[in-house]
């Protein structure tokens, strides 16, 4: 990323893997039943769209302090989202969540990656 301007937050390949997370959690929970739709299924679909949604306006604040602060909300979106699906198969809403906490980690070693890009880039700009 260093050196690299990105005209929009959709030019970001980790908000891209965020939106490509939050499709899949919106079709996971179509397979939910329907007395889960204020429940388990409002949950993960909020904290999955939270993660993009962070990025995006954490990019749009045109500050590298403030877009850091919304990269570590996003963090937080995406340990609530994890959480929710492991408890999703543990309560036997799903079965299996590998493909999909596998997506997680990814997008979290992306976050912290680019956090720490930003901070870097920070530090080392001259007074």
């Amino acid at each position: 990323m260093a050196g690299t301007k990105f005209e929009s937050y959709r030019d970001l390949r980790v908000w891209q893997e965020a939106m490509d997370l939050a499709e899949a959690c919106y079709r996971l929970t179509r397979e939910f039943p329907k007395d889960e739709m204020y429940g388990m299924t409002a949950q993960i679909r909020r904290a999955a769209s939270s993660i993009a949604a962070n990025i995006a306006e954490g990019h749009g604040r045109q500050q590298t302090g403030a877009f850091v602060q919304f990269l570590r909300i996003a963090q937080g979106s995406l340990k609530e989202l994890e959480t929710h699906l492991i408890l999703a198969v543990r309560v036997g809403l799903a079965t299996n969540m590998d493909v999909l906490l596998g997506q997680c980690d990814e997008l979290g070693r992306m976050l912290r990656a680019l956090i720490r890009s930003l901070q870097n880039r920070t530090e080392a700009k001259p007074a």
